[in-house]
């Protein structure tokens, strides 16, 4: 199965929340050791513990300026696609 590189998540997305695809993520062995960045608006430090609590690999605020935000998007992205080494299989 193909697995993406990288996974990208917000503390508040519908349905289910980004803590919640975080746990199903770490609990399903095939993904346990995805890369994942929680990447939100929130300053609640007990998100910011909870997420790491739970094996986020990052925790990121994202700006709320466009320009600001796509520059720290493609600062994830060169920095988790190319430089992070996954860990095997």
């Amino acid at each position: 199965m193909d697995l993406p590189a990288v996974v990208l998540l917000d503390l508040n997305m519908p349905r289910l929340n980004g803590l919640d695809v975080l746990r199903e993520i770490r609990a399903d062995p095939l993904t346990r050791r995805l890369p994942v960045v929680m990447l939100t608006t929130s300053k609640d430090e007990q998100d910011m513990l909870t997420s790491y609590d739970l094996g986020v690999n990052s925790y990121v605020r994202k700006p709320v300026d466009f320009d600001q935000f796509t520059e720290a998007v493609r600062g994830l992205g060169m920095y988790w696609l190319l430089l992070n080494e996954r860990a095997p299989d």
